[in-house]
């Protein structure tokens, strides 16, 4: 069967944002991600672009130069993307960080850099991971110290999505190491022209080719004491805590995306490609392996829907969060696994969308929290 692309959570006013998004992405996104992909990054323009159509801050209040729309605006741009295998433009980075600044930033901190992120001249990036430290935030060495009125931040970050191109750094970091978690602070680095800050190299990963993961260095960064988010140090781990909800949801929202684009690639591959003289549509196996992906796709969709629901109700818990990062991202990879297998050898070709979403997938189950750290949130409230 067809996939059915109707939304619980959309109406007639989304349908036509939906529309919007699909030519900016046919038209802007899909034409150059060959290109993207050999250099490891989607460039400045494509972002600019993005911005000046409305796309950018779509959940952002127009205040604060956002679109005052919702995440469900923001959930259509993650599901055109991830449907066409398209991961370069890593928008959601973009917006998780324009939440952290909106949700926990002073007023001055809104309007001077939010506006900016709507518009695409400043890409959004949030330097957490280190060498040493991944999902346990605890273990952050970076530090920022208090001198000459504002802060001296020194450290390195791996793994950081928007890096190469970012403007905007969210840099968590120890602003009091003696206090643990409660010593955490997060700091806002403007990159253009910032001495001290430098970029690594692009990484180069198995999947995910046209984004850019960068490594981030900060040798006796300045920044002045406003750069502290919400202007209150030690509050870096509660600000990191408090917008996982969101981060999380659109992890599912994106897995169940890409399992809609590679099933619906799927399902026209195998009823044109022949062998033993017919459509291997026709055999019994490649039915069944069908039945299986449309089934869990549907089952998926009804949860992910119900969490795009109570996101924008304001009554998603970290745990159903969780359970949608956790669920999302398993069934995405066995899907994944099973299109590439009906499409042969086709399926290990990179020039086929299938094999490009096969590698990208991996690395789901690993950002965001690695899902074994969302099983053990998920056991918590139980």
């Amino acid at each position: 069967m067809p996939i059915d692309f109707r939304r619980s959570w959309s109406d007639e006013d989304l349908d036509l944002y939906r529309d919007n998004v699909v030519r900016f992405v046919e038209t802007e996104v899909l034409p150059h991600d060959e290109e993207a992909r050999k250099r490891g990054h989607v460039g400045h323009e494509v972002w600019r672009k993005a911005g000046s159509l409305g796309l950018l801050c779509a959940d952002i209040p127009d205040d604060y130069g956002g679109a005052g729309g919702d995440f469900r605006h923001e959930a259509v741009v993650y599901e055109e993307m991830s449907r066409r295998g398209l991961t370069g433009m890593a928008t959601s980075v973009h917006a998780i960080v324009a939440h952290y600044v909106f949700n926990h930033g002073t007023e001055e901190q809104k309007q001077r850099y939010l506006p900016r992120m709507a518009s695409g001249e400043l890409v959004g990036a949030i330097a957490m991971t280190e060498p040493g430290a991944g999902s346990d935030l605890q273990g952050v060495r970076t530090r920022a110290e208090k001198k000459d009125g504002g802060y001296l931040i020194n450290g390195s970050k791996t793994f950081i999505t928007n890096g190469y191109l970012t403007g905007l750094v969210l840099v968590v970091c120890k602003t009091d190491p003696a206090q643990g978690a409660k010593g955490t602070s997060i700091l806002i680095v403007e990159t253009e022209g910032c001495e001290g800050f430098r970029v690594g190299r692009v990484l180069d990963k198995i999947g995910m080719k046209a984004q850019d993961t960068s490594e981030l260095f900060f040798d006796d960064v300045r920044v002045s004491a406003d750069a502290l988010l919400g202007g209150q140090e030690g509050q870096g781990f509660f600000q990191l805590m408090s917008d996982l909800p969101y981060e999380r949801t659109i992890i599912g929202v994106s897995a169940l995306a890409a399992m809609e684009g590679a099933y619906q690639a799927t399902l026209d591959y195998v009823r044109d490609r022949k062998a033993f003289g017919k459509p291997i549509a026709e055999f019994q196996n490649t039915k069944f392996k069908l039945a299986e992906i449309a089934t869990q796709i549907k089952v998926g969709r009804a949860f992910i829907d119900r969490c795009v629901e109570d996101l924008v109700a304001g009554r998603l818990d970290t745990a159903t969060a969780s359970m949608a990062k956790l669920w999302g991202t398993e069934a995405q990879g066995r899907v994944m696994d099973e299109c590439l297998q009906l499409f042969g050898g086709y399926g290990y070709m990179n020039e086929y969308m299938v094999a490009r979403m096969y590698a990208d997938a991996r690395v789901q189950r690993i950002y965001g929290g690695t899902n074994e750290i969302m099983k053990e949130v998920i056991s918590r409230a139980l």
